[in-house]
C-alpha cells in the first residue's frame, strides 16, 4: 500500500513539473526590488509578535494588512 500511494504522488509531481504553465511560471517570477523586501520583513516582524494558535487568525489580518499598506501584494 505504501508503494501505491508513493507512486501515485510521484507521478503527481512530475505531471505537475512537466505542464508548461510550471515552467512559463518559474520563468516570468520577477526580482525582487528592495521596497518589497523591506515590506516583507516589516509585516513579518509585525504579525510575529502573534504566534500561538489562538491568535493565528489576528497574525495572518497583521501581515496581509501591512502587506497592503506597504502596496505590496501577500
Amino acid at each position: 500500500m505504501k508503494t501505491l500511494i508513493t507512486a501515485l504522488t510521484l507521478c503527481t509531481l512530475i505531471a505537475a513539473a512537466a505542464t508548461p504553465g510550471f515552467a512559463q511560471r518559474s520563468e516570468q517570477q520577477p526580482h525582487m526590488n528592495a521596497a518589497r523586501e523591506k515590506a516583507l520583513h516589516e509585516c513579518s516582524v509585525e504579525a510575529e509578535k502573534y504566534k500561538t494558535g489562538t491568535w493565528l487568525s489576528t497574525q495572518l489580518h497583521t501581515y496581509r494588512t501591512c502587506m497592503m499598506q506597504h502596496g505590496e501584494p501577500e
